[in-house]
């Protein structure tokens, strides 16, 4: 027998849970994508930006790729992650940088090819990616798999998680100022959907210009990113 309000009326039926996600952030993609050229944007609450980008979701954590830098931007990339650390969904997964040669390619160089330096390059990151997306789809822990790049090494990562979980979902946002760089035709074919970045959040998901760190002191926004 179906149970009736006072009204004579049969009760309103449960809503539905909400899809539960978990966002994969290429952090390196979005930052030389979106932020690079943008300083004051580079102070980014990724938990608040991606709450504001799927209101409608249950989003379970936020997964951040990127590698510890050197030089002058390594004091601003501390600051960050520390910032980054206050917030309970986000989860940071550090790559490497690793040092390669590459031989000079100034075509009016004296010395040409016979000068070689030494370049950072950044590792790891997209098997990081990779390995984990599968790994959450194994364990099931979402429905809906939130992917921020552009860049094509992630395709076949996306294909077997498509294939072998085929009831989940794979989104692309691709982040990208410029447009060729926001074409990334594999990735968006290869999702289930694709959609660009929003650059209207990131104004509105910005940390404050000082956040307490949960120990009694202060995490600063660096200067030049004011």
């Amino acid at each position: 027998m179906i149970a009736h309000n006072i009204l004579g009326l049969p009760p309103a039926a449960a809503p539905l849970p909400k899809p539960r996600v978990i966002v994969y952030i290429d952090g390196f993609n979005l930052y030389y994508g979106v932020l690079k050229d943008v300083p004051r944007l580079k102070w980014l609450d990724l938990e608040r930006y991606c709450r504001l980008l799927r209101p409608a979701d249950d989003v379970q954590v936020v997964r951040y790729f990127t590698a510890l830098v050197d030089g002058s931007t390594k004091p601003h990339q501390e600051a960050y992650l520390k910032a980054l650390a206050t917030t309970p969904t986000v989860n940071v997964v550090l790559g490497k940088y690793k040092n390669k040669q590459v031989k000079c390619r100034v075509t009016a160089c004296l010395h040409g090819a016979l000068r070689v330096f030494q370049v950072p390059e950044e590792k790891r990151t997209d098997v990081n990616i990779a390995i984990t997306m599968l790994d959450d789809a194994y364990q099931n822990l979402c429905d809906h798999l939130i992917l921020f790049s552009g860049d094509s090494d992630l395709v076949p990562a996306v294909n077997l998680v498509r294939s072998r979980f085929p009831t989940k979902t794979i989104t692309v946002y691709v982040p990208f100022r410029n447009p060729t760089r926001g074409g990334a035709v594999e990735l968006r074919l290869a999702a289930s959907k694709h959609k660009d970045l929003p650059l209207t959040l990131l104004t509105k998901a910005q940390f404050p210009d000082n956040v307490p760190d949960g120990s009694g002191g202060i995490i600063t926004r660096p200067a030049s990113w004011a």
